[in-house]
């Protein structure tokens, strides 16, 4: 197998290069490409060290990196971590939270990044029309609805809804993989209906005991009377809908945002790899961990580092790491997931973003979704997931159209496109306040 990364100076790359290669896939090439090519030179060095088989090459162009490629991951960040750092104080300065893949922020980073990801879908439709497009690239959702106008080999991807199942899991005393997960929604909005254990249902047990219910979350998003009370376990991303003025007033009262911690971190990391005779293998996984341990603790106001189960990925959706499966994480290790179910036709259950095609009913077809699939050598399959919960439409719904609108937006590069998809964000109260934000979010066109 040949696979390609376009993306490959993100300091993720040596994460995935390291999983898949421990792996049982026939891998002989992974091959790099990023358009900083400085950058890609220090993080290709780690991604070598970390390589168990095969080689790692580093292309300067493109078409170098995808051509004949069975596999392309992409994961790219346009404007890099310092457009990240202007977005959120953006947000901020509205009085909406900053978040790199909610709001205005996410909003700004859908906007600058849909237009550079659909060429790059279609020159590798062109370059590898076989290759299977395996999308990290955040908001996913809204990256993969508009990858798939020029391709239907895009599948999108994110650890986050398997984090939850595997968190629930483990509050429950449940061993994850002798459990079915039903979960539906969008990308960074989605919920867990039910747990079943020899096919008996099993989130019943969390609703009665609220120190198992607690635990499931690395830091204390939800209220527990409020999860009972909804039946439902939310990812954590939810918590930014849920409660904005709490998420709000912690990073203000922060005094900064995450963004400006992981710019100060990769800083560090950089300075750290550049050193003469630097182990830079545990360099590079120490930066992990050190990640790791502050993921949303300013968002949600906590006062010490959340529980630590290793390390996040910095998406920053992110990689906890896993227990009892070898040292992978969740990033290399959904992405290994996906791949070995395509390669070797297993049917493997994986919740991933994909298209609606009447899934989910409150939505339409061509909505793309997030929802376990069944994965072989035909991609991804949705398993039906059919009516969701009353409670939960409207900010389904919603949510989807702002999606749609954003997506339409930056395809059609319009600003007033711009304001009637931010105004249709649930975090943006009124169309004179999406106006406004378009304006100090430029320049996107």
């Amino acid at each position: 197998m040949k696979i390609a990364v376009i993306g490959g100076a993100g300091v993720r790359t040596p994460l995935l290069v390291g999983g898949l290669t421990r792996s049982d896939l026939p891998i002989e090439q992974i091959a790099l490409y990023d358009v900083d090519q400085a950058r890609l030179a220090t993080i290709g060095m780690v991604a070598q060290r970390m390589a168990a088989k095969g080689r790692v090459t580093l292309c300067g162009s493109l078409a170098e990196c995808v051509a004949w490629a069975d596999v392309v991951f992409t994961s790219i960040r346009v404007g890099g971590i310092e457009q990240r750092i202007h977005d959120e104080g953006i947000a901020q300065r509205h009085g909406i939270v900053g978040q790199e893949t909610v709001g205005p922020a996410g909003f700004a980073m859908a906007a600058r990044t849909i237009p550079q990801m659909v060429d790059y879908a279609r020159q590798i439709a062109e370059a590898a029309p076989k290759a299977w497009i395996v999308n990290f690239t955040n908001p996913v959702g809204m990256v993969t609805e508009a990858m798939r106008t020029v391709s239907d080999r895009v599948i999108g991807i994110c650890d986050t809804p398997t984090e939850l199942f595997e968190e629930t899991a483990r509050a429950l005393d449940l061993d994850a993989e002798a459990c079915r997960f039903d979960y539906f929604g969008l990308n960074h909005l989605g919920w867990l209906r039910e747990v079943y254990h020899r096919g008996e249902p099993q989130l019943h047990r969390l609703w009665i005991d609220d120190d198992r219910l607690r635990s499931v979350y690395r830091v204390p998003l939800f209220d527990t009377a409020s999860l009972r009370d909804l039946k439902l376990l939310p990812i954590e991303y939810v918590y930014y809908y849920d409660q904005p003025a709490r998420a709000f007033d912690n990073v203000r009262r922060a005094g900064r945002g995450r963004a400006q911690v992981i710019a100060e971190l990769t800083r560090v990391l950089f300075e750290n790899l550049a050193a003469p005779g630097a182990d830079v293998v545990p360099i590079y996984e120490s930066y992990l961990s050190t990640r790791s341990a502050g993921y949303m603790q300013i968002e949600a106001g906590a006062d010490a580092p959340p529980k630590s189960l290793g390390p996040r990925g910095p998406g920053d959706a992110g990689s906890r790491r896993s227990r009892g499966e070898g040292g992978l994480s969740g990033y290399d290790r959904i992405a290994l997931g996906v791949l070995r179910a395509i390669h070797f036709n297993t049917n493997t259950i994986i919740p991933l973003s994909v298209a609606n095609r009447g899934n989910i009913p409150d939505l339409r077809a061509e909505d793309v979704v997030e929802v376990p699939c069944v994965v072989n050598s035909n991609g991804a399959q949705a398993l039906h997931v059919g009516p969701v919960p009353a409670r939960i439409v409207p900010l389904l719904t919603r949510v989807k159209e702002y999606e749609r609108l954003t997506v339409r937006a930056a395809l059609t590069q319009s600003a007033d496109a711009a304001g009637d998809a931010l105004a249709h964000n649930p975090l943006v109260p009124d169309r004179a306040t999406a106006d406004a934000l378009i304006a100090d979010l430029s320049p996107l066109w």
